[in-house]
């Protein structure tokens, strides 16, 4: 399945319906008066987040949606029918921004959650509201009004409690098939994973915990470089960033690489918890190691757990770590990092 997290798309509402004029003409009433009924109003364009969605793939090949228009009014006083309601469904987790204004109209993160992107119009007036004492045969009736048309941006921002960062080759991929059942492409050249990839990771009480294997981040990644622009929004919602460090490579240069584009990027990424991991010790001596993750402790003033992600070394003290920070900011911000409201159409 190709993975499509942006898309762009034009909705249009239903029409309302146009009153009519229409006059009574019934046997025994001898002075039958208006009775053109109203238009019934046009359908809404309704988005809806559904769990069984994991991309913006359909939005690829269908770009236009329209809802049914509402029907004319009848007579006797017969309001016509409104139009359906046209239901789109997207992902979990897609904010929906106004394509020519850039207003961020919703955030659809829980399943069911709906989002009225378009008002559908208001059914046209008949005769029959007309009537008055100046005018007892009102000869006119109002149309519908068209329903609201608009041009959306889609965006899909994965929902994952932890976000595996780090600069091509640190061993993400790797990292999130040993500990989940995601088996994501692993290669010895940078940017081996093109796209995000998800994998479930099992807590000792046996509640599942989402994992996104972000795709490599380099410098400049913030103004287009790389893969980074392209992927850094799916870090938005992750409540706990895990930064994985080579220790083969320049491991202080490449930690503050990293630190550096999540400040230049913004919305409070450089602020997230983080969780920083010394990967691939088992390539290098003991001694080693443990002189360059003091080193990287001294410049990030916070514990480093050195890890193997190919041996599972390190990895049940690195896991431990990560629930206990996820228990204490879920008890103190349970949703804030989510994203999480209520959003009505």
């Amino acid at each position: 399945m190709q993975f499509i997290d942006q898309a762009e798309i034009e909705v249009e509402a239903g029409k309302g319906g146009d009153g009519i004029v229409a006059f009574r003409r019934e046997k025994y009433v001898p002075a039958g008066g208006p009775s053109g009924g109203n238009g019934g109003r046009g359908g809404s364009v309704i988005l809806v987040a559904v769990e069984n969605l994991q991309t913006l793939l359909d939005f690829k090949y269908a770009h236009r949606f329209k809802a049914k228009d509402g029907d004319r009014g009848g007579p006797s006083n017969r309001t016509g029918a409104a139009g359906s309601d046209l239901p789109i469904e997207v992902p979990c987790g897609t904010a929906v921004y106004d394509a020519e204004t850039g207003e961020l109209l919703g955030d659809l993160v829980e399943p069911e959650q709906t989002l009225c992107v378009a008002m559908g119009g208001k059914g046209g007036l008949g005769n029959k509201h007309f009537l008055s004492n100046n005018n007892r045969a009102p000869e006119y009736a109002l149309p519908g009004l068209p329903g609201e048309r608009r041009s959306l941006r889609l965006e899909l921002k994965l929902l994952a409690e932890v976000g595996i960062i780090g600069l091509p080759n640190a061993g993400k991929s790797t990292l999130i098939a040993a500990l989940s059942a995601a088996r994501p492409k692993v290669a010895d050249y940078p940017f081996t994973t093109l796209v995000p990839n998800l994998g479930v990771v099992r807590k000792p009480t046996g509640d599942g915990t989402v994992f996104a294997d972000i795709p490599g981040l380099i410098e400049g990644a913030h103004q287009g470089a790389g893969l980074g622009h392209d992927f850094l929004r799916h870090i938005e919602r992750t409540r706990l960033l895990l930064h994985l460090v080579d220790v083969t490579a320049d491991p202080i240069a490449d930690y503050q690489t990293i630190q550096q584009e999540l400040q230049a990027y913004g919305r409070g990424l450089a602020d997230r918890p983080q969780i920083l991991a010394l990967n691939k010790v088992d390539a290098v001596d003991q001694e080693t190691a443990e002189a360059i993750a003091q080193q990287l402790e001294t410049v990030s003033q916070t514990k480093v757990f050195p890890i193997s992600a190919v041996t599972r070394k390190g990895l049940e003290e690195l896991l431990q770590q990560i629930w206990s920070t996820l228990d204490q900011f879920t008890s103190t911000q349970p949703s804030a990092q989510r994203g999480e409201q209520t959003v009505t159409g």
